[in-house]
């Protein structure tokens, strides 16, 4: 048996769920955060599996350096919004941020 684009795909699918599932439930902001990334994650496997088995070129493997780097500066300001939370409230509890509405 060998691995084919549909296991790939069925791979992509479950973290991409897991991720949305983490992104929908959470309260916690860093939860919210690393669902995110999974929901990210999910994007770089279709990118290099539809690279290895479409046209065998290097494409998808340059989108997932771009998304892999775009991940880290999302990591990045996401986790400067967490600690401005924090500052603020004493918890990076998600709707504790009601209270910033006008």
């Amino acid at each position: 048996m060998t691995v084919g684009l549909e296991h790939y795909l069925l791979v992509s699918v479950i973290v991409f769920a897991s991720g949305l599932y983490c992104v929908l439930t959470r309260k916690n902001a860093l939860g919210v955060l690393m669902g995110v990334e999974l929901v990210l994650n999910s994007a770089n496997i279709n990118y290099i599996a539809f690279s290895h088995f479409g046209s065998g070129r290097y494409d998808g493997q340059i989108f997932a350096v771009f998304v892999i780097m775009l991940a880290a500066a999302e990591a990045v300001v996401g986790l400067a919004i967490v600690l401005g939370i924090y500052q603020s409230f004493s918890t990076i509890d998600l709707e504790a941020t009601d209270t910033l509405r006008g």
